[in-house]
């Protein structure tokens, strides 16, 4: 069984008990949270798609850590202006498991 469910403005497919990575939550570790936003839920073989959400259906988490991304360097160049900039930016993220899909 899994899921398709918006967490935060990016879509996921998600199944029980996996690991993933989403946007920072402001939760504390270890608590549960609940996503109600599931577009589509496919319980071995039979596909319910939403209109535009499965009426009923939700995927609780349970939250891990927050850690941080890779640095990614943004640098700007006007060439033959003498115009240099460099910025950089690191991603907030947290881990959470999928607990259950309730369907």
């Amino acid at each position: 069984m899994y899921a398709i469910v918006d967490i935060q403005g990016q879509q996921m497919k998600v199944e029980k008990d996996q690991k993933i990575y989403v946007h920072r939550i402001d939760a504390e570790a270890g608590s549960e949270v609940e996503f109600d936003k599931v577009l589509l839920i496919d319980n071995e073989g039979n596909v319910t798609i939403g209109a535009p959400t499965v009426e009923g259906a939700k995927v609780v988490v349970v939250v891990g850590s927050q850690v941080k991304g890779d640095k990614v360097l943004v640098f700007h160049k006007k060439r033959r202006k003498g115009h240099r900039k460099l910025n950089g930016h690191r991603q907030q993220f947290t881990q959470v498991t999928i607990k259950e899909i309730i369907a």
